[in-house]
């Protein structure tokens, strides 16, 4: 699978100016990922802290908190991990889901998800 980037837009849930960032589409990943230099620059307050498994199944802590996005012209609040002082910006498949979309990784684009099939009980 290719990968790709895209520009989005982040901002303290506190309220403030949007930032805009570019992120690559990481659907690998589970949660959006950006710089806790940027995160803190902006005020973005951490909410907990979470442990994560790395590809070589060392265990590593990182804070997480929330912040409001633009991306593809849809709005939303997604949580993101406040990764090491500038490492390259991720999009993962929590906010993607969460916003609605999927990668396209032929045409190196997001796409809306199809409709999801519901059975009401």
């Amino acid at each position: 699978m290719g990968t790709f980037s895209v520009k989005l837009e982040v901002a303290p849930l506190t309220g403030g100016e949007f930032t805009n960032v570019e992120a690559l589409v990481d659907t690998g990943a589970s949660y959006t990922v950006l710089g806790s230099d940027l995160l803190e620059g902006m005020g973005v307050e951490t909410t907990e802290r979470r442990q994560f498994q790395l590809g070589d199944d060392s265990l590593v802590e990182y804070d997480m908190g929330y912040v409001g996005l633009m991306l593809e012209g849809r709005r939303g609040v997604t949580p993101v991990v406040f990764g090491t002082p500038g490492v390259s910006p991720l999009l993962g498949a929590v906010t993607l889901q969460e916003l609605g979309l999927i990668a396209d990784s032929v045409n190196e684009r997001l796409i809306p998800m199809p409709p999801i099939q519901a059975r009401i009980f």
